[in-house]
């Protein structure tokens, strides 16, 4: 049976990476967690030395070196640290981090000093942050993220959200997840039934190339929407992987005709080792306008910046409309044409 792949010296012998730069990436794997699922491995295009993929997954030594601007907490969730494995940025919403551990190790992770180290909360910090919930009537959505909370076992997992089904207050229920893409096998009918709940249940996958949607992606994804429960999809901007129109009107469309409704693209985060695969925001503003009028409503992702510091997320897509009430507005429109609103007399 495959396995997942973790040290540099398999990932070789798979073929994978050079024979030649193991040693090279011993160094960032003590560093920074490496995990191949075998569904990851297979997606790989080994000719291809640009494989969009491999990029995602596969470890390099860029990632040893810190650019002055980047940081160990990039979005500030240190700040917003209010018990064990809580993160409350925002009044009617927490983040619930039950592992540290994912299926796979994205080389681009805002929260890679964290991930993959040591184990997630134990009974009593766990009985500690579900209190902090319970005792919070203004929290309306719980997100459990981490690591990735679909690695959990099902029962474990089914604990949890039984245990927050049951807060009164709480009527939302989110999971983070790049199992479904990365893991597919993970994904069984139990670890489906794991997740309902009489609250609204939400699971966000995480994809960033049309190519990751393979047909086992599919079906993991399908399993869980044909339980009843939607599936929205977050992607990064990432240079070498979607920063062009087509490989991100691919991804989209590709992600909505699996049932799955884009939800944000992330502008990448300043996390230590990173700037690699980091455009510039206006690069980005020229991709989000290049898909208006391009692709259906359906495929229109938010385009969204975490405001380093621990500020909160805004958007940061281009801009349509100038001017204001008293002078009147000018609106662009997807060709780059302006037009007065209320329409000018001619």
């Amino acid at each position: 049976m495959a396995k997942t792949l973790r040290r540099a010296a398999e990932l070789a012998a798979a073929g994978l990476v050079p024979a030649g730069s193991v040693p090279a990436l011993d160094q960032v794997a003590a560093r920074y967690a490496v995990a191949v699922t075998p569904a990851v491995a297979a997606a790989i295009d080994t000719s291809d030395p640009n494989d969009p993929v491999a990029r995602q997954y596969l470890p390099s030594p860029a990632e040893l070196a810190t650019a002055p601007e980047e940081r160990a907490d990039p979005i500030g969730d240190d700040v917003h640290a209010k018990a064990p494995g809580i993160v409350h940025r925002y009044a009617d919403r927490v983040l619930l981090k039950p592992t540290h551990a994912c299926a796979v190790y994205c080389r681009f992770c805002f929260r890679r000093e964290v991930v993959g180290q040591g184990p997630g909360l134990n009974p009593g910090e766990l009985a500690q942050a579900l209190d902090y919930i319970r005792a919070d009537p203004a929290i309306w959505e719980a997100i459990l993220t981490g690591g990735d909370p679909l690695v959990l076992a099902p029962r474990r997992l089914r604990e949890i959200v039984g245990a927050l089904d049951a807060v009164a207050h709480l009527q939302v229920i989110r999971l983070h997840t790049r199992v479904p893409i990365a893991d597919p096998a993970r994904v069984t009918p139990a670890l489906v039934r794991a997740l309902r709940a009489e609250k609204a249940v939400f699971v966000v996958v995480h994809a960033n190339h049309a190519r990751e949607l393979t047909p086992d992606a599919r079906a993991a994804c399908r399993r869980i929407l044909d339980a009843g429960i939607p599936v929205l999809a977050q992607s990064v901007l990432l240079k070498g992987v979607n920063d062009t129109p087509d490989a991100l009107e691919a991804l989209l469309r590709a992600l909505v005709a699996a049932r799955i409704k884009p939800y944000y693209l992330h502008h990448a985060d300043l996390a230590p080792g990173t700037a690699q695969f980091r455009t510039t925001l206006a690069e980005g503003q020229r991709l989000m306008r290049s898909l208006r009028g391009r692709v259906s409503g359906l495929c229109q992702p938010s385009y969204v910046l975490d405001v380093p510091g621990g500020h909160g997320k805004v958007p940061v897509g281009p801009r349509y409309l100038f001017g204001d009430e008293t002078a009147g507005w000018t609106i662009e429109d997807p060709q780059g044409r302006t037009h007065g609103y209320p329409p000018r007399e001619s």
